[in-house]
């Protein structure tokens, strides 16, 4: 029985990823490296594209790295623009020899420089006395999984591992968990606060102040929530839910060491 294409091209990206996990810092195995491309070629291509796709902006379709394709980027999506800007490929775009995820790469860089411009000081972070290791959690305070994960924050700082949390309350704004979520930022303790409030305690500011948690929210979507928590681990890969201390840091460590 043949194999069918889609599935090939999933096994392709499973195994991209996989092998990427373990491999060198991205910029030590660089893919074919990037391809010369005229102003007059790009702006020919992105009149072409925001022509029949007025909401892309003009700066999200930038060149490739294959010869005749360009990238396109659309609220976190990737596709591929052919040289004429007449078709798009719509996925991942896959260097079979070395088996990694191009597409995934860009989108690791796009979520480290996400969360260096969205700073530390917008997120409430549990962290050892001696940090090996950052890893940023997109955190509901009332799925079941962050409260466990939560339960479990001296373990991940005893293997060396900071939890920075960013919050996404997958109910949406004005919804109870967002609430929570903004009540625990006002709060005078906000560590504190946010413990309590996963343990199912009330935490109530009624004055409310300015906080992050809208930013917060949307940001997690641009980035590839898929469903909380979300670890980002600090090379910009992401871990779609719970994973308890020892397996995270061996991880981060295998990462390391390449």
């Amino acid at each position: 029985m043949k194999t069918s294409l889609f599935a090939l091209i999933a096994a392709l990206v499973l195994a991209g990823l996989l092998i990427t996990a373990c491999a060198p810092e991205r910029g030590s195995t660089a893919p074919a490296g990037n391809v010369a491309v005229s102003d007059a070629g790009l702006e020919a291509v992105r009149d072409a594209v925001t022509g029949a796709l007025p909401d892309v902006k003009r700066d999200n379709v930038q060149p490739s790295a294959i010869p005749g394709l360009y990238e396109l980027s659309q609220d976190g999506q990737y596709g591929y623009i052919t040289g004429d800007g007449r078709h798009l490929i719509d996925g991942d775009l896959i260097d079979l020899v070395t088996r990694v995820n191009l597409t995934e790469n860009k989108r690791k860089d796009v979520r480290v420089t996400e969360l260096a411009a969205l700073g530390e000081e917008n997120m409430i972070v549990f962290a050892p006395e001696k940090t090996e290791y950052a890893v940023t959690v997109f955190t509901d305070i009332d799925c079941g999984y962050c409260r466990k994960l939560h339960r479990e924050i001296e373990d991940y700082n005893a293997r060396g591992i900071a939890i920075r949390y960013a919050f996404y309350p997958r109910a949406g704004p004005n919804s109870p968990s967002f609430r929570k979520a903004e009540s625990v930022w006002c709060a005078d303790d906000r560590k504190q606060a946010l413990t309590l409030a996963k343990q199912g305690g009330d935490i109530q500011n009624e004055a409310g102040c300015e906080n992050p948690v809208a930013r917060e929210y949307m940001l997690g979507a641009q980035l590839g929530l898929r469903g909380t928590p979300m670890m980002i681990l600090p090379d910009g890969e992401v871990v779609n839910g719970y994973m308890p201390a020892d397996a995270l840091a061996e991880r981060l460590q295998m990462k390391e060491q390449g």
